[in-house]
């Protein structure tokens, strides 16, 4: 897809104003209601849509599919994401009316990191298609890696702070309690960090591990940058209120880890067929429409199998719960 630079300012011009719109919105602290989050992770899925028809309209078919099947992956991949976020403001102990600051935050670091990192991997395709192999290896690895700690169940899976964090708080120390929305503050005629200084700092560290992710993946489903950068942008600015809209759904969802390795390892074959495509061996492409076919298959199965499993393990306790207390008595 030909997108001139005015063009490509207009649409950061115009992300940016969702972005304040976003700020403006939730710039006080306050604890978000089912409602509103409801309300507002429609408004962005509706947006995101419009901006897809548009594509459709004033573009191609192909540029409006391969939106579309970027959109829906990067989305699925943010909410594996959210399992993350729910574990770092656990650990940290966020208050409520708090949270929604740290995924402002997280949000924009994310859209930030992601930027640079589409602009890089856009270069390196363009002069040496060969990464493509390594795209897709890392993706399949990836799948993998998925399969395996969703294999684990580990119940007790905590957040554990990386040596860049460890290594921050060390330098300029943390405040033994939250002071507002206040990132800094003087104690003992010192400037230290507040907790949700290191919050932010915790959400921001990660996002690069999310990126490593998710670009890749979008780019094995196209390679046109305009059409990566406006897929994770729309995908990432609805997650502050799909956090608390799905908050106690997340916990339902334990086939998801499968769903996604499953969309990665997929997405994984298709760079390695296109890497071997683009080196002149005669293999199959795996086509648009056949990847977001994929991709709303896997996921639609995964959350219903989720939804049935967690109902059944929920049954299950309740008939121990209500055993243990027939022997009690």
């Amino acid at each position: 897809m030909d997108v001139s630079w005015t063009l490509w300012a207009l649409t950061i011009l115009g992300l940016s104003a969702l972005i304040a719109v976003d700020f403006f919105i939730g710039r006080k602290p306050h604890d978000v209601s089912i409602k509103e989050a409801g309300i507002w992770t429609v408004v962005w899925i509706v947006l995101a849509a419009l901006f897809g028809l548009g594509l459709l309209v004033f573009g191609n078919t192909q540029a409006s599919g391969e939106f579309f099947a970027g959109f829906i992956t990067e989305k699925s991949l943010s909410v594996d994401n959210l399992f993350v976020f729910v574990l770092i403001m656990a650990k940290f102990s966020v208050p409520s009316h708090l949270q929604q600051r740290v995924l402002l935050f997280g949000v924009l670091i994310a859209l930030v990191l992601r930027a640079i990192f589409i602009a890089a991997g856009a270069a390196v395709i363009a002069n040496f298609s060969w990464i493509f192999y390594i795209f897709g290896a890392f993706l399949i690895y990836t799948a993998w890696k998925l399969i395996q700690e969703a294999r684990s169940d580990d119940e007790e899976e905590e957040f554990e702070e990386n040596r860049l964090l460890k290594s921050i708080e060390n330098r300029f120390g943390v405040a033994d309690k939250y002071h507002g929305t206040k990132l800094f503050i003087q104690s003992n005629g010192k400037r230290v960090l507040t907790p949700l200084m290191v919050v932010m700092l915790a959400i921001g560290t990660t996002d690069v591990l999310f990126a490593l992710d998710s670009i890749p993946a979008i780019f094995g489903l196209t390679q046109d940058p305009y059409i990566v950068f406006t897929a994770n942008a729309f995908a990432l600015m609805g997650l502050r209120q799909l956090y608390f809209l799905i908050g106690g759904l997340l916990r339902k969802l334990v086939h998801l880890s499968y769903g996604l390795s499953v969309i990665l390892g997929f997405i994984g074959v298709k760079l390695v067929l296109h890497a071997l495509h683009e080196g002149g061996v005669h293999v199959p492409e795996i086509s648009i429409p056949f990847s977001l076919a994929v991709i709303c298959g896997v996921l639609i199965i995964t959350t219903i199998t989720s939804l049935i499993a967690s109902k059944k393990q929920a049954e299950r306790e309740a008939a121990e719960a209500a055993e243990k207390e027939s022997v009690e008595a």
